[in-house]
Protein backbone atom coordinates (compact mmCIF):
# COMPACT_ATOMS: atom_id res chain seq x y z
CA UNK A 1 0.00 0.00 0.00
CA UNK A 2 1.35 3.29 -1.42
CA UNK A 3 1.27 6.48 1.47
CA UNK A 4 1.07 10.18 0.42
CA UNK A 5 0.00 13.18 2.59
CA UNK A 6 -1.63 15.79 0.34
CA UNK A 7 -2.83 19.14 0.62
CA UNK A 8 -7.09 19.94 0.80
CA UNK A 9 -6.57 21.72 -2.66
CA UNK A 10 -4.69 18.92 -4.59
CA UNK A 11 -5.61 17.41 -7.62
CA UNK A 12 -8.64 14.43 -7.12
CA UNK A 13 -6.72 11.21 -9.48
CA UNK A 14 -9.04 9.30 -11.36
CA UNK A 15 -10.30 6.40 -9.77
CA UNK A 16 -10.49 7.90 -6.30
CA UNK A 17 -12.96 7.06 -3.40
CA UNK A 18 -13.00 10.61 -1.22
CA UNK A 19 -13.98 9.27 2.53
CA UNK A 20 -14.78 11.90 5.13
CA UNK A 21 -14.73 11.50 8.67
CA UNK A 22 -18.48 12.00 10.13
CA UNK A 23 -19.16 12.35 13.76
CA UNK A 24 -22.02 11.13 15.78
CA UNK A 25 -25.05 13.25 16.23
CA UNK A 26 -23.52 15.60 13.91
CA UNK A 27 -22.86 13.14 10.58
CA UNK A 28 -22.91 15.83 8.15
CA UNK A 29 -21.03 18.65 10.01
CA UNK A 30 -17.49 19.78 8.89
CA UNK A 31 -16.33 18.90 5.42
CA UNK A 32 -19.17 16.60 5.04
CA UNK A 33 -21.50 19.29 5.42
CA UNK A 34 -19.70 21.06 2.41
CA UNK A 35 -19.94 18.25 0.19
CA UNK A 36 -23.41 18.32 1.20
CA UNK A 37 -24.29 21.67 0.42
CA UNK A 38 -22.62 21.26 -2.94
CA UNK A 39 -24.13 18.23 -3.97
CA UNK A 40 -27.25 19.79 -3.04
CA UNK A 41 -28.32 17.56 0.09
CA UNK A 42 -27.67 14.46 -1.80
CA UNK A 43 -25.43 13.31 1.28
CA UNK A 44 -28.25 14.37 3.75
CA UNK A 45 -31.03 12.17 1.47
CA UNK A 46 -28.61 9.19 1.34
CA UNK A 47 -27.78 9.53 5.39
CA UNK A 48 -31.31 9.33 6.15
CA UNK A 49 -32.26 6.44 3.84
CA UNK A 50 -29.56 4.62 4.98
CA UNK A 51 -30.04 5.51 8.94
CA UNK A 52 -26.67 6.76 8.88
CA UNK A 53 -25.58 8.63 12.33
CA UNK A 54 -22.14 8.90 12.49
CA UNK A 55 -21.57 6.28 14.79
CA UNK A 56 -18.02 4.28 15.15
CA UNK A 57 -17.41 1.90 12.59
CA UNK A 58 -20.54 2.82 10.52
CA UNK A 59 -19.86 4.05 6.27
CA UNK A 60 -21.82 5.19 4.15
CA UNK A 61 -21.19 4.72 0.29
CA UNK A 62 -22.58 6.92 -1.94
CA UNK A 63 -21.94 7.49 -5.70
CA UNK A 64 -22.75 10.29 -7.76
CA UNK A 65 -22.97 12.85 -4.85
CA UNK A 66 -21.41 15.80 -7.18
CA UNK A 67 -17.47 15.15 -5.69
CA UNK A 68 -14.53 15.39 -8.09
CA UNK A 69 -14.11 12.15 -6.63
CA UNK A 70 -15.66 8.74 -8.39
CA UNK A 71 -17.53 8.28 -4.69
CA UNK A 72 -17.82 9.59 -1.27
CA UNK A 73 -17.65 7.31 1.87
CA UNK A 74 -19.00 8.85 4.85
CA UNK A 75 -17.18 7.11 7.85
CA UNK A 76 -18.51 7.09 11.25
CA UNK A 77 -16.08 7.67 14.01
CA UNK A 78 -18.40 8.18 17.35
CA UNK A 79 -18.76 11.20 20.00
CA UNK A 80 -16.28 14.07 18.46
CA UNK A 81 -15.00 14.49 21.75
CA UNK A 82 -13.56 10.99 21.97
CA UNK A 83 -12.13 11.53 18.80
CA UNK A 84 -8.23 10.79 19.30
CA UNK A 85 -5.24 9.67 17.52
CA UNK A 86 -6.72 5.98 17.66
CA UNK A 87 -10.47 6.53 16.38
CA UNK A 88 -8.48 8.17 13.40
CA UNK A 89 -6.78 4.82 12.89
CA UNK A 90 -10.00 3.04 12.87
CA UNK A 91 -11.80 5.72 10.65
CA UNK A 92 -9.25 5.48 7.63
CA UNK A 93 -8.78 1.78 8.44
CA UNK A 94 -12.72 1.44 7.71
CA UNK A 95 -12.98 3.84 4.93
CA UNK A 96 -10.24 1.06 3.14
CA UNK A 97 -12.27 -1.81 3.98
CA UNK A 98 -15.58 0.15 2.21
CA UNK A 99 -13.87 0.51 -1.23
CA UNK A 100 -11.12 -1.81 -0.91
CA UNK A 101 -12.40 -3.95 -3.76
CA UNK A 102 -14.74 -1.62 -5.08
CA UNK A 103 -12.32 -1.34 -8.71
CA UNK A 104 -11.31 1.66 -7.57
CA UNK A 105 -7.71 2.42 -7.12
CA UNK A 106 -7.19 5.30 -4.66
CA UNK A 107 -8.27 6.26 -1.45
CA UNK A 108 -8.30 9.85 0.20
CA UNK A 109 -9.21 10.62 3.44
CA UNK A 110 -10.48 13.79 4.77
CA UNK A 111 -9.62 14.32 8.47
CA UNK A 112 -12.15 16.51 10.50
CA UNK A 113 -11.13 20.14 10.65
CA UNK A 114 -7.82 20.69 13.35
CA UNK A 115 -7.25 16.84 13.99
CA UNK A 116 -4.17 17.30 11.03
CA UNK A 117 -1.85 15.53 14.14
CA UNK A 118 -3.93 12.02 13.80
CA UNK A 119 -3.02 12.24 10.28
CA UNK A 120 0.10 9.52 10.72
CA UNK A 121 -2.13 7.52 12.38
CA UNK A 122 -4.72 7.46 10.05
CA UNK A 123 -2.08 6.08 7.47
CA UNK A 124 -1.07 3.36 9.90
CA UNK A 125 -4.73 2.24 10.27
CA UNK A 126 -4.78 1.69 6.19
CA UNK A 127 -1.94 -0.02 6.31
CA UNK A 128 -2.63 -2.19 8.87
CA UNK A 129 -5.88 -2.91 6.96
CA UNK A 130 -4.84 -3.46 4.05
CA UNK A 131 -2.70 -6.22 5.02
CA UNK A 132 -3.35 -9.82 2.73
CA UNK A 133 -1.73 -12.77 3.14
CA UNK A 134 -2.34 -14.33 -0.33
CA UNK A 135 0.66 -16.05 -1.75
CA UNK A 136 -0.69 -19.65 -1.73
CA UNK A 137 -3.93 -18.32 -3.57
CA UNK A 138 -3.25 -19.47 -7.45
CA UNK A 139 -7.39 -19.28 -8.48
CA UNK A 140 -8.92 -16.03 -6.65
CA UNK A 141 -11.29 -14.27 -9.00
CA UNK A 142 -10.34 -10.53 -9.82
CA UNK A 143 -13.31 -9.18 -8.14
CA UNK A 144 -12.01 -10.38 -5.46
CA UNK A 145 -8.84 -9.17 -4.86
CA UNK A 146 -8.31 -5.45 -3.23
CA UNK A 147 -7.78 -2.86 -6.31
CA UNK A 148 -6.76 0.56 -3.97
CA UNK A 149 -3.41 0.49 -4.20
CA UNK A 150 -2.74 4.04 -3.09
CA UNK A 151 -4.08 6.27 0.05
CA UNK A 152 -4.09 9.74 0.19
CA UNK A 153 -4.34 11.10 3.81
CA UNK A 154 -4.93 15.14 3.28
CA UNK A 155 -3.34 17.13 5.67
CA UNK A 156 -2.08 21.14 6.07
CA UNK A 157 1.53 20.14 6.00
CA UNK A 158 2.11 16.98 3.71
CA UNK A 159 6.19 17.32 4.80
CA UNK A 160 5.50 17.18 8.42
CA UNK A 161 2.94 14.51 8.33
CA UNK A 162 5.09 12.39 5.67
CA UNK A 163 8.01 12.75 8.16
CA UNK A 164 5.84 12.25 11.37
CA UNK A 165 4.83 8.90 9.39
CA UNK A 166 8.35 7.16 9.35
CA UNK A 167 8.28 5.26 12.80
CA UNK A 168 4.48 4.35 12.02
CA UNK A 169 5.73 2.84 8.56
CA UNK A 170 8.36 1.28 10.62
CA UNK A 171 5.73 -0.40 12.60
CA UNK A 172 3.33 -1.35 9.88
CA UNK A 173 6.28 -3.29 8.46
CA UNK A 174 7.27 -5.19 12.21
CA UNK A 175 3.78 -5.99 12.22
CA UNK A 176 3.45 -7.00 8.37
CA UNK A 177 6.63 -9.09 9.55
CA UNK A 178 4.88 -10.87 12.46
CA UNK A 179 1.57 -11.70 10.83
CA UNK A 180 2.99 -13.44 7.81
CA UNK A 181 5.00 -15.64 10.42
CA UNK A 182 2.25 -16.75 11.87
CA UNK A 183 0.09 -16.81 8.53
CA UNK A 184 2.59 -19.45 7.05
CA UNK A 185 1.67 -23.23 6.89
CA UNK A 186 3.66 -25.57 9.35
CA UNK A 187 5.62 -27.20 6.63
CA UNK A 188 6.72 -24.21 5.29
CA UNK A 189 7.71 -22.40 8.53
CA UNK A 190 9.63 -25.08 10.91
CA UNK A 191 11.92 -24.11 13.55
CA UNK A 192 15.05 -23.63 11.06
CA UNK A 193 13.22 -21.54 8.86
CA UNK A 194 12.08 -19.06 11.51
CA UNK A 195 15.49 -18.81 12.98
CA UNK A 196 16.34 -18.05 8.80
CA UNK A 197 13.65 -15.58 8.28
CA UNK A 198 14.87 -14.06 11.95
CA UNK A 199 18.52 -13.87 10.72
CA UNK A 200 17.41 -11.90 7.37
CA UNK A 201 16.51 -8.92 9.63
CA UNK A 202 20.33 -8.34 10.07
CA UNK A 203 19.62 -5.68 7.26
CA UNK A 204 18.07 -3.87 9.92
CA UNK A 205 20.82 -3.60 12.24
CA UNK A 206 19.92 -5.94 14.40
CA UNK A 207 22.28 -9.10 15.64
CA UNK A 208 21.06 -12.45 15.67
CA UNK A 209 22.60 -15.43 16.79
CA UNK A 210 21.22 -18.88 16.80
CA UNK A 211 21.63 -21.78 19.32
CA UNK A 212 21.08 -25.54 17.82
CA UNK A 213 20.59 -28.87 19.65
CA UNK A 214 23.79 -29.00 20.86
CA UNK A 215 24.26 -26.00 22.11
CA UNK A 216 21.70 -25.75 23.95
CA UNK A 217 22.01 -29.79 25.24
CA UNK A 218 25.57 -28.37 26.49
CA UNK A 219 23.38 -25.89 28.63
CA UNK A 220 21.51 -27.92 30.34
CA UNK A 221 18.15 -26.92 28.40
CA UNK A 222 16.17 -30.41 29.38
CA UNK A 223 13.40 -28.93 29.19
CA UNK A 224 12.60 -26.68 25.51
CA UNK A 225 14.39 -30.03 24.16
CA UNK A 226 12.22 -32.38 25.34
CA UNK A 227 9.34 -30.96 24.38
CA UNK A 228 10.90 -30.99 20.36
CA UNK A 229 12.61 -34.55 20.46
CA UNK A 230 9.36 -35.87 18.96
CA UNK A 231 9.69 -33.66 15.77
CA UNK A 232 12.20 -34.31 12.48
CA UNK A 233 12.98 -30.61 13.27
CA UNK A 234 15.17 -29.51 15.24
CA UNK A 235 14.61 -27.11 17.67
CA UNK A 236 16.11 -23.51 17.86
CA UNK A 237 17.14 -20.48 19.94
CA UNK A 238 16.91 -17.30 18.05
CA UNK A 239 18.22 -14.80 19.91
CA UNK A 240 18.05 -11.41 18.34
CA UNK A 241 19.68 -8.09 20.03
CA UNK A 242 19.79 -4.65 19.60
CA UNK A 243 22.35 -1.96 20.75
CA UNK A 244 20.33 1.44 20.15
CA UNK A 245 21.43 3.17 23.30
CA UNK A 246 24.30 5.73 23.31
CA UNK A 247 26.04 3.06 25.70
CA UNK A 248 25.82 -0.10 24.41
CA UNK A 249 26.68 -1.81 27.38
CA UNK A 250 23.83 -0.09 28.99
CA UNK A 251 20.73 -3.07 30.88
CA UNK A 252 18.98 -3.93 27.60
CA UNK A 253 15.35 -4.97 28.23
CA UNK A 254 14.36 -7.99 27.31
CA UNK A 255 11.75 -9.93 25.47
CA UNK A 256 11.06 -13.93 25.00
CA UNK A 257 8.89 -15.50 23.36
CA UNK A 258 7.13 -18.87 23.05
CA UNK A 259 7.64 -20.07 18.98
CA UNK A 260 6.01 -24.09 19.03
CA UNK A 261 5.75 -23.92 14.89
CA UNK A 262 3.18 -26.96 15.50
CA UNK A 263 1.60 -27.92 17.99
CA UNK A 264 -0.10 -31.74 18.02
CA UNK A 265 0.12 -32.02 21.66
CA UNK A 266 2.49 -34.37 21.43
CA UNK A 267 1.29 -37.82 23.21
CA UNK A 268 -0.83 -35.93 24.70
CA UNK A 269 -2.62 -35.58 21.52
CA UNK A 270 -5.63 -32.92 20.36
CA UNK A 271 -8.51 -33.63 18.71
CA UNK A 272 -8.39 -33.32 15.02
CA UNK A 273 -11.14 -30.50 14.90
CA UNK A 274 -8.89 -27.29 14.65
CA UNK A 275 -5.46 -28.83 14.94
CA UNK A 276 -4.51 -27.16 11.78
CA UNK A 277 -5.22 -23.61 13.71
CA UNK A 278 -1.79 -24.88 16.01
CA UNK A 279 0.38 -23.50 13.64
CA UNK A 280 0.02 -19.74 15.22
CA UNK A 281 1.21 -21.61 18.56
CA UNK A 282 4.52 -19.74 17.58
CA UNK A 283 2.61 -16.36 18.16
CA UNK A 284 4.53 -15.00 21.18
CA UNK A 285 7.91 -15.76 19.06
CA UNK A 286 6.25 -13.99 16.04
CA UNK A 287 5.76 -10.92 18.18
CA UNK A 288 8.72 -10.60 20.08
CA UNK A 289 10.51 -11.18 15.89
CA UNK A 290 7.84 -7.96 14.85
CA UNK A 291 9.07 -5.95 18.47
CA UNK A 292 12.76 -6.56 17.52
CA UNK A 293 12.10 -5.55 13.92
CA UNK A 294 10.25 -2.04 14.83
CA UNK A 295 12.71 -1.31 17.14
CA UNK A 296 15.67 -1.44 14.93
CA UNK A 297 13.08 0.02 11.85
CA UNK A 298 12.86 3.21 14.19
CA UNK A 299 16.55 3.24 15.61
CA UNK A 300 15.01 2.94 18.99
CA UNK A 301 17.35 4.33 21.84
CA UNK A 302 17.37 1.60 23.73
CA UNK A 303 19.24 -1.92 24.45
CA UNK A 304 17.15 -4.81 23.61
CA UNK A 305 17.21 -8.25 23.72
CA UNK A 306 14.55 -11.07 22.07
CA UNK A 307 14.60 -14.77 22.79
CA UNK A 308 12.51 -16.98 20.69
CA UNK A 309 12.25 -20.89 21.82
CA UNK A 310 11.80 -22.67 18.21
CA UNK A 311 10.12 -26.08 18.47
CA UNK A 312 7.71 -28.44 17.06
CA UNK A 313 5.56 -30.68 19.35
CA UNK A 314 5.12 -33.82 17.76
CA UNK A 315 3.80 -37.29 19.07
CA UNK A 316 6.53 -40.11 17.32
CA UNK A 317 8.38 -42.96 19.11
CA UNK A 318 10.84 -40.42 20.41
CA UNK A 319 8.28 -38.01 21.99
CA UNK A 320 8.69 -37.39 25.29
CA UNK A 321 5.62 -39.00 27.82
CA UNK A 322 3.79 -38.32 30.15
CA UNK A 323 5.22 -39.54 33.49
CA UNK A 324 8.99 -38.28 31.83
CA UNK A 325 11.01 -36.50 34.48
CA UNK A 326 13.44 -34.01 32.68
CA UNK A 327 16.15 -31.09 34.10
CA UNK A 328 15.73 -27.39 32.95
CA UNK A 329 18.83 -24.97 32.61
CA UNK A 330 17.73 -23.53 36.00
CA UNK A 331 19.01 -27.01 37.53
CA UNK A 332 14.66 -28.01 38.91
CA UNK A 333 13.01 -30.86 37.61
CA UNK A 334 10.18 -31.43 35.86
CA UNK A 335 7.36 -34.10 35.75
CA UNK A 336 5.53 -34.21 32.73
CA UNK A 337 1.89 -34.83 33.15
CA UNK A 338 0.59 -33.63 30.10
CA UNK A 339 3.26 -33.35 26.93
CA UNK A 340 -0.01 -30.44 25.54
CA UNK A 341 1.18 -28.23 28.32
CA UNK A 342 4.31 -27.90 26.78
CA UNK A 343 4.82 -23.99 25.98
CA UNK A 344 5.58 -23.16 29.65
CA UNK A 345 8.82 -25.93 29.36
CA UNK A 346 10.00 -23.96 26.11
CA UNK A 347 9.81 -21.10 28.05
CA UNK A 348 11.49 -21.94 31.29
CA UNK A 349 14.45 -22.49 29.86
CA UNK A 350 13.87 -19.18 27.57
CA UNK A 351 13.66 -17.23 30.44
CA UNK A 352 16.21 -18.70 32.60
CA UNK A 353 18.67 -18.65 29.70
CA UNK A 354 17.88 -15.03 29.02
CA UNK A 355 18.20 -13.75 32.86
CA UNK A 356 21.16 -15.45 33.29
CA UNK A 357 22.97 -13.94 29.97
CA UNK A 358 21.62 -10.62 29.83
CA UNK A 359 20.84 -9.39 33.37
CA UNK A 360 17.73 -7.46 31.84
CA UNK A 361 15.97 -4.44 33.56
CA UNK A 362 12.34 -6.44 33.47
CA UNK A 363 11.43 -9.42 30.92
CA UNK A 364 8.27 -10.08 29.10
CA UNK A 365 7.61 -13.01 27.92
CA UNK A 366 4.76 -13.34 25.15
CA UNK A 367 2.97 -17.02 24.45
CA UNK A 368 -0.18 -18.40 22.60
CA UNK A 369 0.13 -20.65 26.62
CA UNK A 370 -3.65 -21.52 27.23
CA UNK A 371 -7.25 -22.28 26.31
CA UNK A 372 -8.38 -21.26 29.86
CA UNK A 373 -7.26 -17.72 29.23
CA UNK A 374 -9.90 -17.63 26.19
CA UNK A 375 -12.38 -19.17 28.95
CA UNK A 376 -11.88 -16.05 31.21
CA UNK A 377 -11.39 -13.19 28.92
CA UNK A 378 -12.84 -14.05 25.97
CA UNK A 379 -10.94 -13.24 22.30
CA UNK A 380 -10.60 -9.48 22.81
CA UNK A 381 -8.07 -9.59 25.97
CA UNK A 382 -4.66 -10.82 26.34
CA UNK A 383 -3.82 -11.78 30.26
CA UNK A 384 -1.53 -10.16 32.31
CA UNK A 385 0.66 -12.39 34.97
CA UNK A 386 3.22 -10.09 36.48
CA UNK A 387 5.61 -9.96 39.84
CA UNK A 388 6.00 -6.22 39.36
CA UNK A 389 3.41 -3.29 39.55
CA UNK A 390 5.41 -0.74 37.68
CA UNK A 391 6.10 -2.57 34.53
CA UNK A 392 2.27 -4.31 34.86
CA UNK A 393 0.89 -0.17 34.63
CA UNK A 394 3.58 0.96 32.44
CA UNK A 395 1.91 -2.23 29.36
CA UNK A 396 -1.53 -1.65 30.28
CA UNK A 397 -1.44 2.00 29.73
CA UNK A 398 0.86 1.07 26.47
CA UNK A 399 -2.12 -1.29 25.80
CA UNK A 400 -4.62 0.96 25.72
CA UNK A 401 -2.96 3.76 23.36
CA UNK A 402 -2.35 1.02 21.00
CA UNK A 403 -5.94 -0.43 21.46
CA UNK A 404 -4.30 -3.69 22.45
CA UNK A 405 -6.16 -4.88 25.63
CA UNK A 406 -4.75 -6.43 28.44
CA UNK A 407 -6.26 -7.55 31.20
CA UNK A 408 -4.21 -7.86 34.58
CA UNK A 409 -4.90 -11.90 36.29
CA UNK A 410 -3.63 -12.75 39.88
CA UNK A 411 -0.70 -15.10 41.11
CA UNK A 412 -1.67 -16.35 44.03
CA UNK A 413 0.52 -18.17 46.37
CA UNK A 414 -1.80 -20.94 47.52
CA UNK A 415 -2.72 -21.82 43.90
CA UNK A 416 1.60 -22.28 43.57
CA UNK A 417 1.14 -25.93 45.25
CA UNK A 418 -0.85 -27.19 42.50
CA UNK A 419 2.43 -27.34 40.24
CA UNK A 420 4.35 -29.39 43.60
CA UNK A 421 4.80 -32.85 42.08
CA UNK A 422 5.70 -36.07 44.35
CA UNK A 423 9.17 -37.01 42.27
CA UNK A 424 10.35 -33.71 41.37
CA UNK A 425 10.64 -29.99 41.77
CA UNK A 426 7.39 -28.87 39.92
CA UNK A 427 5.25 -30.64 37.64
CA UNK A 428 4.25 -29.23 34.09
CA UNK A 429 0.15 -28.50 34.45
CA UNK A 430 -1.79 -27.92 37.61
CA UNK A 431 -5.12 -29.04 36.21
CA UNK A 432 -8.16 -27.41 34.94
CA UNK A 433 -8.97 -25.21 37.54
CA UNK A 434 -7.07 -21.86 37.28
CA UNK A 435 -5.59 -23.47 34.22
CA UNK A 436 -3.81 -19.69 32.91
CA UNK A 437 -2.69 -19.02 36.23
CA UNK A 438 -0.95 -22.16 37.48
CA UNK A 439 0.63 -22.09 33.98
CA UNK A 440 1.68 -18.22 34.90
CA UNK A 441 2.84 -19.33 38.34
CA UNK A 442 5.36 -22.58 36.72
CA UNK A 443 6.70 -19.82 34.28
CA UNK A 444 7.53 -17.91 37.57
CA UNK A 445 9.26 -20.47 39.57
CA UNK A 446 12.64 -19.91 36.73
CA UNK A 447 12.10 -15.94 37.42
CA UNK A 448 14.62 -14.54 39.81
CA UNK A 449 14.41 -10.92 41.49
CA UNK A 450 13.67 -9.27 37.61
CA UNK A 451 10.79 -7.58 36.94
CA UNK A 452 8.41 -9.98 34.94
CA UNK A 453 5.91 -10.10 33.22
CA UNK A 454 3.68 -12.98 31.00
CA UNK A 455 1.21 -12.15 28.32
CA UNK A 456 -0.75 -15.08 27.70
CA UNK A 457 -2.33 -14.11 23.94
CA UNK A 458 -3.61 -17.07 23.13
CA UNK A 459 -7.40 -15.27 22.66
CA UNK A 460 -5.89 -12.10 20.68
CA UNK A 461 -2.68 -13.67 18.28
CA UNK A 462 -5.80 -15.03 15.54
CA UNK A 463 -8.95 -13.85 14.91
CA UNK A 464 -11.71 -15.81 13.43
CA UNK A 465 -13.76 -13.41 12.70
CA UNK A 466 -12.42 -9.94 13.38
CA UNK A 467 -14.55 -7.09 15.06
CA UNK A 468 -11.40 -4.64 14.67
CA UNK A 469 -10.98 -2.90 11.28
CA UNK A 470 -7.52 -2.65 11.44
CA UNK A 471 -7.24 -6.35 11.88
CA UNK A 472 -8.00 -8.84 8.85
CA UNK A 473 -9.06 -12.22 9.55
CA UNK A 474 -6.05 -14.48 10.48
CA UNK A 475 -3.05 -13.28 12.48
CA UNK A 476 -2.97 -9.98 14.22
CA UNK A 477 0.54 -9.18 15.34
CA UNK A 478 -0.89 -8.88 18.61
CA UNK A 479 2.04 -7.86 21.05
CA UNK A 480 4.13 -5.50 18.47
CA UNK A 481 2.66 -2.30 19.00
CA UNK A 482 2.03 -2.08 22.66
CA UNK A 483 5.44 -2.90 23.16
CA UNK A 484 6.90 -0.91 21.36
CA UNK A 485 4.86 2.16 22.56
CA UNK A 486 5.67 0.83 26.05
CA UNK A 487 9.53 0.86 25.45
CA UNK A 488 9.31 4.09 23.51
CA UNK A 489 7.54 5.95 26.26
CA UNK A 490 9.15 5.31 29.44
CA UNK A 491 12.54 3.21 28.48
CA UNK A 492 14.48 5.22 25.87
CA UNK A 493 16.88 7.69 27.06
Amino acid sequence: MEIEFVAAGAAVPEKTALAVIAFEGQPLGGAAGELDKAAGGALARAAAASRFTGGKGQTLDVLGAGADAARLVLVGAGKAEAFDDLAAEHAAAAAYNAVKTSGLTTLRVVLPTGKDSAAPRAALGVRLAAYRFDRYRTKEPAEKKPSVAKAQIVAADADAALSAFAPFAALADAVAFSRDLVSEPPNVLYPAEFARRVKELERLGLEVEVLGEPEMKELGMGALLGVGQGSIRESQLAVIKWYGAADKSAQPVAFVGKGVCFDTGGISIKPAEGMEDMKWDMGGAAAVAGVMHVLAGRKAKVNAIGILGLVENMPDGNAQRPGDVVTSMSGQTIEIINTDAEGRLVLADAVWYCQDRFKPKFIVDLATLTGAIIISLGNDYAGLFSNNDELSGNLLAASEKEGEPLWRMPLPPQYDKNIDSVIADMKNTGGRPGGSITAALFIQRFVNNVPWAHLDIASTAWKKPSSVPTLPEGATGYGVRLLNRMVQEKYEG
